[in-house]
């Protein structure tokens, strides 16, 4: 079968871009730049991807919530570490029509000023919480770096969960499930990926901690899917998000916040792909098995009724499901089919139909195997855990193999991936590790542990590991 022009291993951005195009997920020509199209390939996988999301939330009852795009100027500049972080990349609207606007309204770049003066309305008793609402909706960012389909852009497809608690050990209990949800979601993408505490200088503006997910991607960078954010107090106060305790006295709630992008897509693109196209996890792939008639001049009818009756029986299992009946060359088809990452392909021709068999190619290995037609449903179940399975344990293998924990500058310079470093915990140390490797600060290992070495710059003694890569 052809493969792509650059390949993954020579070119990684290049091939990239290139799979992107293919595969017909976006299109990157509309006017304003990072902000694409969503092509109908595109927009299925990333509603797959939605749908995982939803699960868990309702399943950690979660309520979704849909606030509106404008959010005033004032509500906006109530949390002051907010709106200095997210000051210089906010789109502001300044007009409706001609008439000049009293008060200048903006495009969210997140959410927590929109949906908190709402949050202060709703909450007023200690059994209004815990609150946990969550949105999946677009947001705005002014991004001044080159874009990058689904990895850089200008206007996000954005999943945000918001919280309130009654206390900072309520809030911190979320913060223990949404890393749980975390595992799971990412587990059945076969994304295999690190939590990382942001150092002080890098946190969500206005967030007391925040800790990222990261992945590694086959180029060595690595790409940050989402983000965990303990707020503290932090937004109830200026927002004034209060509830009555139990005895009467008023108290201010404390918040949580998780965060994911369509980075994700990027992920699975980058992590998964190769040079034939997409390989996509079964769990999200939006078509998950692909029949390709094999057909013989004579032969045409009993082969279409049996992968019509096949097609019948997928369905039935709730398996996203299609048949190719276009009139081109079965290679061709096959091409087109590895190109969109589809997990099976099943051919179907009249020497099958004669010995009550099907062929099953799998997309990401490429083998193909002959089974029996009344054990189909039992083992298209059983190849799609080992195909989400394989796809994990090769990413895992990326990220083992280029995660590398050095007590010196000299062998950190040496390596490629993430690096971790003995780090005293003062900000300038780390920023001369990030000039010296041209990377950046991921931030420290969530797990605490002792570290004897001292830290390769200034000497002293160490507080933790600090981690170093580059990134996308």
């Amino acid at each position: 079968m052809p493969e792509t022009k650059f390949k993954k291993t020579e070119d990684f951005n290049e091939w990239y871009n290139e799979i992107v195009e293919l595969a017909d997920l976006c299109d990157k020509r509309y006017p304003i730049k990072g902000m694409n199209v969503w092509r109908p390939y595109g927009w299925t996988l990333m509603s797959q991807v939605d749908r995982l999301t939803r699960d868990q939330m309702q399943k950690t009852d979660h309520q979704e919530v849909c606030f509106p795009l404008l959010i005033p100027e004032s509500s906006f500049k109530k949390e002051e570490e907010h709106i200095e972080g997210f000051g210089s990349e906010v789109y502001w609207v300044t007009h409706a029509g001609l008439n000049k606007l009293e008060e200048k309204w903006l495009l969210r770049p997140t959410s927590e000023t929109a949906m908190y003066p709402m949050f202060s309305l709703w909450i007023r008793s200690h059994t209004d919480l815990p609150l946990k609402t969550y949105q999946i909706v677009n947001t705005f960012r002014y991004e001044t770096k080159q874009t990058r389909a689904f990895i850089r852009v200008r206007e996000i497809h954005f999943f945000e969960a918001h919280t309130c608690h009654k206390n900072f050990k309520q809030a911190e209990k979320q913060i223990k499930e949404d890393k749980e949800i975390a595992d799971r979601i990412f587990k059945k993408l076969s994304l295999p990926f690190i939590f990382s505490k942001r150092p002080e200088w890098d946190k969500f503006a206005g967030a007391y901690y925040t800790i990222s997910l990261d992945v590694l991607m086959p180029s060595g960078r690595t790409l940050q899917l989402g983000s965990i954010h303990q707020y503290k107090d932090n937004f109830a106060k200026p927002y004034e998000i209060k509830y009555e305790n139990p005895q009467g006295k008023h108290e201010y709630c404390h918040q949580t916040t998780y965060g994911m992008s369509e980075r994700i897509l990027g992920a699975i693109i980058g992590v998964h792909g190769d040079n034939k196209g997409l390989v996509l996890p079964p769990e999200v792939a939006p078509t998950q098995i692909v029949i390709i008639p094999i057909i013989f001049k004579g032969k045409e009818k009993p082969v279409n009724e049996k992968s019509k009756k096949i097609l019948e029986q997928l369905v039935d299992e709730n398996i996203r499901v299609k048949i190719d009946k276009r009139e081109i060359t079965p290679g061709n088809k096959f091409y087109e089919w590895e190109l969109k990452g589809v997990p099976i392909r099943l051919e179907i021709g009249p020497r099958d139909i004669e010995k009550k068999q099907i062929t099953i190619v799998r997309r990401d290995t490429g083998i193909k195997k002959l089974i029996q037609e009344t054990e189909l449903i039992k083992e298209i179940k059983k190849e799609f855990e080992e195909i989400s399975k394989d796809l994990y344990d090769k990413a895992k293998k990326i990220i083992d193999e280029q995660m590398h924990r050095v007590n010196t500058i000299d062998d950190a310079t040496k390596l490629k991936g993430i690096i971790e470093l003995p780090w005293c915990g003062n900000e300038s140390c780390a920023m001369e590790i990030e000039e010296i490797l041209e990377g950046n600060t991921l931030g420290e290992p969530i797990q605490k542990e002792e570290v004897k070495e001292k830290c390769p710059i200034c000497g002293k003694p160490s507080k933790t590991y600090m981690r170093y890569a580059k990134t996308y």
